[in-house]
C-alpha cells in the first residue's frame, strides 16, 4: 500500500498554527517548525529577541506564552498570497487577556510566513511590543529574559 503525503500550503500551515495556539498547544505549534526556522520580530523592544534560530529555540522562546497571554481569537484575518507559493502575508488581531493583570489584550499583527514541505522555514511577525506592555503594566513576560538572537 502507497501512502502519498498532501503537502500542506503556507497558507494551511498557517491557519493550523492559530488554531494550535488558540488551544494552547504550543508543542504543536512548535513542531510546525522546521528544524532550523527562523523566527523573527522587526520591531523587538529592546531587550527582546530580534530573531530567533531553530525549533528549539522558538520552542524556549514560547513555551509558557499560555502562561502569561490567554488567547481568545483572532480576529480580522486577510492571507495574502504572494508570487512565492511558498510565501503568505497575513493580517490579524490576536485577542484575550493579560494573564498577570486581567487586561484585555487586543494585537494586531502583520505576519510573513514562509512554508518548505509542510513545515515553518520563515517567520516575520510585526507587532506593537508598546501595545503588549500596555496589557502587562509596562513589562512584557513572554521572551523579556531573553535578548539577542538565539540559537
Amino acid at each position: 500500500m502507497t501512502t502519498h503525503r498532501t503537502e500542506l500550503s503556507a497558507a494551511d500551515v498557517f491557519a493550523r498554527s492559530l488554531d494550535l495556539l488558540l488551544a494552547k498547544d504550543i508543542d504543536g505549534w512548535v513542531d510546525l517548525w522546521a528544524p532550523d526556522g527562523i523566527f523573527e520580530f522587526p520591531f523587538a523592544l529592546p531587550g527582546a529577541p530580534h530573531r530567533l534560530v531553530g525549533r528549539e529555540a522558538v520552542r524556549a522562546y514560547i513555551a509558557d506564552y499560555p502562561d502569561h497571554i490567554d488567547l481568545h481569537g483572532f480576529e480580522d484575518l486577510t492571507v495574502h498570497r504572494t508570487e512565492d507559493p511558498a510565501t503568505i502575508v497575513a493580517e490579524l488581531r490576536g485577542t484575550g487577556r493579560a494573564v498577570a493583570t486581567g487586561r484585555p489584550y487586543d494585537m494586531p499583527y502583520i505576519q510573513v510566513v514562509t512554508v518548505h514541505e509542510g513545515r515553518i522555514t520563515h517567520f516575520r511577525d510585526y507587532w506593537n511590543g508598546a501595545l503588549a506592555a500596555d496589557a502587562f503594566d509596562g513589562e512584557i513576560p513572554v521572551g523579556a529574559t531573553r535578548t539577542g538572537e538565539a540559537r
